[in-house]
C-alpha cells in the first residue's frame, strides 16, 4: 500500500501555500503558530485508527484568536479547520488536514462557577477533572464522566457528547450543557441556547421544511444515541434548543469558545456495589432490571478485560454499581440475583476498583493472548434490554470473522465498548474490517440501535450512517451542515460526507517490525497527558507534568517515533533532532510501563533510538560528555575509584564531564561494599547473593553494609558474587545497547561460574539494594539478551529487599521503630518491581505513613546533564518535595535509589535512607521483637 507521489510543482506550490498560511496567521493571532515537523507530528492522530497530516497548529489565546484564525484560513483557499482538545477521540474527528486549533494551552479556564444556579461557564481547553475540583467544595460536580476525566476536556466533551459512567443518573453532555458560545467558520458569532436562540440564517426553516422527518426518523427508547446530528432537538415540542442539537456536532458546525454548563448535587453517601454473574450475556440482561433502583451507575465489565485485579466478587462478569447510601445498595443486592456481590464504603477501596473499569479502554487493546486490538468498532448502544440479546449475536459475528474482543462499557445505557484485534497491517485484513463493519452496523440498527453511543461518528462511523437512518434523513444532515457552514472549512470529512472508513488508517505504510511498529501501541488515550503537578499517585509521565508539552508526554514521544517510521512528516529517520529533542526530557522513569493502560514502555524505545541516532562511524564523536561520563560510570568507577574525588575538584572538571554547574557531583566512598564484605566471615552457609551494584558498592556502602546486618538478623546467610558484575543500566540509558549486551554477558558468566548465582533451576536468590539495578536486571536484561537462557534465569531469580526478607525469613519479625516515615517509592519499583512487600515490611515495623508516587527527577544521569536542571527540580516539586514539607517533624526519610537520596540531599539538605539502614538501626539498637515500644 504505497502512497501517491504528487508532481514537484504541486509540492511546491502546497509548501509556497501552507508558509503564506503560517505567516499570514502569526500576524493576525496572539498565540503560538507552530507549522515545525514535531507540531505537525504531534497531531497526525487522535485515539483512533486514523491519520491525517495537518498544516501546523495554533493555540489560540481568546476568542478573538480563533475568529482571527478561521478568517485567515477562509481567506486563504478555505483551509481546513479542526478544534482539538486532549486529542482521544476514537473516530478521528481530532485530526485535520489544515489547521488544529489547541485549545488546551490558553483557552483552559473557569470563567465562573455559580452554586446558587448550579452552573459554571468555562472555556473549551478545561480538563474535566479542574472542573470537577472547583465545584466539589460546594457538593456538586459535571453530571458526565468518561474514563479520561483526568484529560479530557469540555470541548471535546461537548463536541462528541460524551457520557461517561453516570450517565443513567446525570445523562450525556447534551443534557449538562445550557447554553454555547460559538464561532462559525465565517466568522459568525453566536449563543446558542433554547427557544430557536443563536440558530443560523436558515436552519429553524430547513426544520420547519422536514418536521415530519424528524419526528419519525429517531430510534425511539435508546438513551445513548450519539450518531449523527440531533436535529429532533430543533424540534418546537423539544424547545427547538440550538445549543443541545450542536451538541455531538464534532466541530464540524462551529467552534465552541465558551460553554455554560449545569453542575449536579454529589451524592451524601456514595457506595458501590459489584454484582457478580456467570457471564456477560447474564449481566447483560440483568442491568436493565436494576435501573428502577435509581443507581448512579451501571458498568459491565467480563473476566476477559480483568488481570489480576483484587477485590471482586465471584463472578466471570461484573456490574459496577453506585448509589446513593448503604441502604440502597442493599436493596440493589437484593433485586440484583447475582451469584455473588461485595459493597464498598471506603473511598480508598472503591476507587482502585473503579480504577478497573477506568483502565478498561487501554488494558481492551491487549487480548488475553497478548496479542493486538483496536478500536474501529468502540461504543455502540442499543436499549438497555436488548443488550443481553445483541452481545450474544455481536459474540457469534466476531467468531464467524475469527476476531477477538471484549466488550463492556456501560450496560445500564446498553452502550458497549470493545476493542478488536483487526489486522489492519494487511491489504485483506483491511477488507475484512471493513465488511466486519458493515455486518455489525446492521446488527446494531437491527437491535434499534445507534452506531455511537458515546464517541461520535468521526470517519469510523459516519460512512454506515444511512443504514441506521436512511438516505433522506442523512441527505438532511448534509443540508444543516451547509446552513452552518457553507464553505465546507470545519472539520471536513467528519459526520457529513466523509471519507470511507477504511481510507487514511495509521498503520498504512508502518514497517511490520522496529521502532514504528512499538511505538503504534500506543492508541492515544492519553493518560499520560495527566495534568501536575500533583495531579495522581503514579509516575507516568513526570516531563510531562513538569512541562505541559504534548512532545513531552508518552503519548507524543510514541506519535513522533511513529512518524519517523513512516517518513512522510519526519524525513530523517533515527537521525532526526525532533525525536531526539522530544525524548531528551524522556527521564526513562519507565512510569509508562505500568501506568500507560497499554504498556508503552519509551524508557525502552529511548534506549533503543539513541542507540540509532548515534550508530555510524563517527557516532561516538556526536555523543554527549554525559553518555560518556556518567554512561561509563561504573568502568571509571572500577578504574579509578576514590580519586574521581579528586578529579572532580579539578578546574573545568564538571563542565568536560558534561555536568550541569547547579549539581555537586556524588563523593566516592572510602571503601567499597566488596571490600567490606571480602574482609569479613559469615558463619552460615548462604541462602542468597547480595547483589553490589555501582550505586551501593562505590557511593552508598552503607546501605548495602545495613542490609547485610538485617539479613543476617534474620538468620540469613549472605554471600556475594566472585567477581565484577553490572546490571548495564547506565550503558541501557544512555542508549549503547552493544556495550550493554556485552556488559551483561560478562556479568552472567561471572555469576555462573561464580558457583554464587543462578546457574540452574537450584539457584539461590539475588537481593538487589538498588531498584533502578533490580528494575534492569528483571526486565531489560531477559529483553536485551532474548536468546541467552542465563539472562532469563537471573531475572527471575532477583528479589528487592523486602521480598526477600518476606519470602526467605518469613517468621523474623522486624525491630519495631514506631515512627512516621515520608520519602518517594522509586519509580523503576513502582513501574516494574512493586512495593507490596516492602509496605507489609514497614507496617511490621512500625513506620507509619505512605511515600510518595512520581519521579525524584534525577533520573540517573538526567538530572545531571546541561539543560535538564529545571525540569528535573520541576519533577520533585510534583511529589517528593511536597510530601517532605508536609511531613510530621519527627518523620524518616525514606528513599531506597541512589538518585532519589541524591535529590534529596541537593534540593532539601535532607538525608534519605534506604529501608535497610532504618532497620539496621534498629537491630543495632538490640530491641527484642515484641518489646519494643512497650
Amino acid at each position: 500500500m504505497r502512497r501517491a507521489l504528487r508532481h514537484p510543482g504541486v509540492v511546491g506550490r502546497h509548501e509556497q501555500h501552507t508558509s503564506e498560511l503560517a505567516a499570514a496567521l502569526r500576524a493576525a493571532v496572539a498565540g503560538e503558530v507552530d507549522f515545525s515537523v514535531t507540531a505537525r507530528a504531534l497531531t497526525t492522530m487522535d485515539a483512533s485508527n486514523y491519520r491525517r497530516v495537518p498544516a501546523g497548529t495554533v493555540a489560540p489565546r481568546d476568542a478573538d484568536d480563533v475568529a482571527a484564525v478561521l478568517e485567515v484560513c477562509r481567506t486563504h483557499g478555505a483551509t481546513p479547520v479542526v478544534a482539538r482538545g486532549a486529542g482521544t477521540s476514537i473516530g478521528g474527528q481530532a485530526t485535520g488536514t489544515g489547521v488544529v486549533l489547541d485549545l488546551t494551552r490558553h483557552m483552559d479556564g473557569i470563567v465562573s462557577l455559580d452554586p446558587e444556579t448550579r452552573t459554571a461557564v468555562v472555556r473549551p481547553g478545561l480538563v474535566l477533572d479542574r472542573l470537577r475540583a472547583a465545584a466539589r467544595p460546594y457538593g456538586l460536580t459535571f453530571g458526565p464522566d468518561p474514563s479520561t476525566h483526568s484529560r479530557c476536556t469540555l470541548g471535546g466533551m461537548i463536541g462528541n457528547n460524551a457520557c461517561g459512567a453516570h450517565s443513567v443518573a446525570w445523562g450525556t453532555t447534551a443534557d449538562n450543557v445550557r447554553s454555547l458560545d460559538v464561532m462559525t467558520y465565517r466568522g459568525a458569532a453566536l449563543t446558542l441556547g433554547p427557544d430557536g436562540r443563536g440558530a443560523p440564517a436558515g436552519l429553524l426553516d430547513l426544520v420547519d421544511r422536514n418536521l415530519a422527518l424528524l419526528r419519525t426518523g429517531y430510534p425511539a427508547g435508546l438513551p445513548r444515541r450519539i450518531s449523527g446530528y440531533a436535529l429532533d432537538a430543533l424540534l418546537p415540542e423539544r424547545g427547538a434548543d440550538v445549543a443541545r442539537s450542536f451538541v455531538g456536532s464534532e466541530g464540524t458546525l462551529g467552534v465552541v469558545t465558551q460553554a455554560t454548563v449545569r453542575l449536579v448535587p454529589l451524592p451524601a453517601e456514595p457506595v458501590l456495589v459489584v454484582l457478580g454473574y456467570a457471564d456477560e450475556s447474564a449481566a447483560a440482561d440483568a442491568a436493565a432490571g436494576l435501573l428502577a433502583f435509581g443507581p448512579l451507575t451501571v458498568e459491565g465489565m467480563a473476566a476477559d478485560l480483568v488481570r489480576g485485579a483484587a477485590g471482586l466478587p465471584r463472578g466471570a462478569a461484573w456490574l459496577f454499581c453506585e448509589t446513593d447510601g448503604e441502604g440502597a445498595a442493599r436493596k440493589l443486592v437484593r433485586a440484583a440475583d447475582a451469584i455473588d456481590a461485595v459493597v464498598v464504603t471506603d473511598p480508598a477501596g472503591q476507587r482502585a476498583l473503579w480504577r478497573i473499569r477506568e483502565d478498561a479502554a487501554g488494558t481492551a487493546t491487549r487480548t488475553p493472548g497478548g496479542g493486538e486490538a483496536w478500536p474501529g468498532w468502540e461504543d455502540c448502544a442499543v436499549p438497555p434490554a436488548r443488550l443481553g440479546a445483541y452481545l450474544r449475536e455481536f459474540r457469534a459475528l466476531l467468531a464467524a470473522f475469527g476476531l477477538r474482543g471484549v466488550p463492556y462499557g456501560h450496560f445500564g445505557d446498553g452502550c458497549v465498548h470493545v476493542r478488536i484485534d483487526f489486522d489492519l497491517w494487511s491489504e485483506q485484513g483491511v477488507r475484512d474490517f471493513r465488511r466486519f463493519s458493515e455486518e455489525v452496523a446492521d446488527l446494531v440498527v437491527a437491535h434499534g440501535g445507534s452506531l455511537s453511543g458515546e464517541h461520535g461518528d468521526g470517519q469510523a462511523r459516519a460512512e454506515l450512517l444511512p443504514r441506521m437512518y436512511g438516505e433522506e434523513l442523512v441527505a438532511l444532515f448534509g443540508a444543516v451542515k451547509d446552513v452552518w457552514d457553507p464553505d465546507g472549512g470545519l472539520n471536513p470529512g467528519m459526520l457529513v460526507r466523509p471519507r470511507p472508513l477504511d481510507e487514511g488508517l495509521r498503520f498504512t505504510g508502518l514497517p511490520l517490525v522496529g521502532l514504528g511498529r512499538a511505538a503504534a501501541r500506543c492508541v492515544g488515550v492519553a493518560k499520560c497527558r495527566v495534568e501536575g503537578p500533583g495531579s495522581g499517585p503514579g509516575v507516568m509521565c513526570p516531563s510531562f507534568r513538569a512541562t505541559g508539552e504534548e512532545k513531552h508526554s508518552t503519548r507524543g514521544r510514541a506519535r513522533l517515533l511513529h512518524e519517523m517510521a513512516l517518513g512522510e512528516v519526519i524525513t530523517d529517520g533515527p537521525r532526526s533532532e525532533e525525536v531526539r529533542e522530544a525524548l531528551d526530557l524522556c527521564l526513562s522513569c519507565k512510569g509508562c510501563r505500568s501506568d500507560c493502560p497499554v504498556g508503552v514502555d519509551m524508557a525502552a524505545y529511548k534506549a533503543e533510538f539513541l542507540d540509532l541516532h548515534y550508530a555510524g562511524p563517527l557516532g561516538f564523536l556526536r555523543r554527549p560528555r554525559s553518555h560518556w561520563s556518567m554512561g561509563l560510570l561504573p568502568h571509571w568507577l572500577d578504574l579509578f575509584g576514590r580519586g574521581l574525588n579528586a578529579a572532580m575538584r579539578l578546574p573545568f572538571a564538571a563542565r568536560l564531564a558534561g555536568v550541569t554547574p547547579e549539581r555537586t557531583m556524588p563523593r566516592v566512598a572510602r571503601e567499597t561494599l566488596t571490600a567490606w564484605f571480602a574482609e569479613r566471615a559469615s558463619s552460615r552457609p548462604p541462602s542468597l547473593t547480595l547483589w553490589p551494584d555501582t550505586f551501593t558498592d562505590h557511593l552508598a556502602p552503607e546501605a548495602g553494609r545495613a542490609a547485610v546486618r538485617v539479613l543476617e538478623a534474620a538468620g540469613l546467610g549472605v554471600a556475594m558474587p566472585r567477581g565484577r558484575v553490572c546490571c548495564g543500566l547506565t550503558y541501557v540509558s544512555t542508549g549503547r545497547l552493544g556495550a550493554a549486551r556485552r556488559v551483561m554477558r560478562r556479568t552472567l558468566d561471572v555469576m555462573e561460574d561464580g558457583g554464587t548465582g543462578p546457574a540452574g533451576s537450584g539457584a539461590r536468590p539475588v537481593v538487589v539494594l538498588e531498584p533502578s539495578c533490580a528494575a534492569t536486571l528483571r526486565t531489560d536484561l531477559p529483553e536485551l539478551l532474548p536468546d541467552d537462557p542465563r539472562a532469563a534465569r537471573l531475572a527471575a531469580s532477583v528479589r528487592t529487599f523486602a521480598e526477600a526478607l518476606e519470602t526467605l525469613a518469613p517468621d523474623w519479625e522486624p525491630p519495631r521503630l514506631d515512627r512516621p516515615v515520608t520519602g518517594q517509592t522509586h519509580c523503576h519499583q513502582h513501574a516494574v518491581l512493586g512495593d507490596a512487600a516492602d509496605r507489609r515490611l514497614r507496617a511490621r515495623a512500625g513506620l507509619t505513613g505512605d511515600l510518595a508516587g512520581g519521579c525524584c527527577g534525577l533520573a540517573g544521569n538526567f538530572g545531571f546533564e546541561p539543560g535538564h536542571y529545571e525540569v528535573s527540580v520541576a519533577c520533585a516539586e510534583d511529589q517528593l518535595l511536597p510530601a517532605l514539607r508536609n511531613a510530621p517533624p519527627a518523620a524518616a526519610v525514606l528513599a531506597d535509589g541512589f538518585s532519589c537520596r541524591t535529590q534529596l540531599a541537593d534540593l532539601a539538605g535532607v538525608r534519605g535512607r534506604h529501608l535497610a539502614e532504618l532497620l539496621a538501626e534498629g537491630v543495632d539498637e538490640g530491641e527484642v521483637p515484641g518489646e519494643a515500644g512497650r
